[in-house]
C-alpha cells in the first residue's frame, strides 16, 4: 500500500506541471485523496467487511467528488487529474500509470453478478467526459478522445475518438499522455472525403448534361474542366468542418 502510495505521489509530480510540492498535492489534489481513501476501503472489501467499506467510498464521493466502488481494483502510479465526477465501478481493473480526466466513466453493463466493468491496461489515458462501458478490454498506451464513448475492446497502441469510439492505430509510436490536442479529427476527415466525392459526382453529371445540349444541337460535346469545389463553401460546413480545409 506504501507502494502505491509513493507511486501516485510520484505520478502527479512528473505529469501536472502545476504541482509545486508534498503538502499541495496532499492537500489540494482530490484524485490523489481519493486513491488513499479507495485504497483502505478496497483493503477492508477484500477482507470481506461488508458495510464499513462502502461506507468509507461514499464518504469518498462527498469529500471529492469522485466515486469509486470499493471493489475496483487499481494499479500503482494512477494519476486521476481534477476528477470531479470521476465514477469507477465494482470490476473494474485500471493497470499501472493510467491518467483519468475529469467525468470519465468507467462504467458496467448488463445485471449479472460477474465481470461487467472495463479493464484498463498499463499506461492508459481517458480523457474528459469518456465513457468506457462493459466487460471490455483497452489495451496499454491507448488514448481514449474527450467525449468517447467506448464499448467495444480496443488493441494496444491505439487511439479511440468519437460516439461509439472509433480506434485509430498509431502502433510503434510513443504517445505522450498530455497531447490532447494531437487528437485526429475523424469525423471531419470522413465529411471531407465524402463532400469531395460528391463534388466529383456533380461536375460528372453537369458534364453529361452538357454534353446532351450539344449534341441536340448537333454540335461535338466539349470537354467541361471541372472547377473548385462549391459544396466544401457551404456556411454550414465551413463552421463545421474549420475556415483552414486544406489542413484536415
Amino acid at each position: 500500500m506504501l507502494k502505491a502510495f509513493y507511486s501516485d505521489l510520484a505520478i502527479i509530480r512528473e505529469r501536472d506541471p502545476a504541482a509545486r510540492g508534498l503538502l499541495e498535492i496532499l492537500l489540494c489534489y482530490p484524485g490523489f485523496q481519493a486513491l488513499i481513501l479507495h485504497r483502505i476501503s478496497h483493503k477492508l472489501w477484500n477482507m470481506g467487511l461488508p458495510l464499513f467499506p462502502r461506507i468509507l467510498s461514499q464518504l469518498n464521493r462527498s469529500l471529492t467528488g469522485i466515486e469509486i466502488h470499493p471493489g475496483a481494483q487499481i494499479g500503482k502510479g494512477v494519476f486521476i487529474d481534477h476528477g470531479m465526477g470521476v465514477v469507477i465501478g465494482e470490476t473494474t481493473e485500471i493497470g499501472n500509470h493510467c491518467l483519468l480526466y475529469q467525468g470519465v466513466t468507467l462504467g458496467g453493463t448488463g445485471k449479472s453478478h460477474g465481470k461487467r466493468h472495463p479493464t484498463l491496461s498499463e499506461n492508459v489515458v481517458v480523457g474528459a467526459g469518456a465513457k468506457v462501458l462493459g466487460a471490455i478490454k483497452v489495451g496499454a498506451n491507448t488514448r481514449i478522445g474527450a467525449g468517447s464513448v467506448v464499448v467495444r475492446d480496443v488493441e494496444a497502441n491505439s487511439t479511440v475518438v468519437g460516439v461509439p469510439g472509433r480506434i485509430i492505430h498509431q502502433s510503434g509510436v510513443r504517445i505522450n499522455p498530455l497531447a490532447h490536442s494531437a487528437l485526429p479529427d475523424a469525423e471531419a476527415t470522413v465529411i471531407r472525403n465524402l463532400m469531395e466525392r460528391i463534388d466529383y459526382l456533380e461536375t460528372q453529371v453537369r458534364f453529361l448534361n452538357n454534353c446532351l445540349k450539344e449534341m441536340r444541337q448537333g454540335n461535338i460535346p466539349k470537354k467541361i474542366v471541372p472547377g473548385e469545389a462549391q459544396n466544401l463553401k457551404d456556411r454550414e460546413i465551413i463552421e463545421f468542418l474549420g475556415d483552414d480545409l486544406n489542413d484536415i
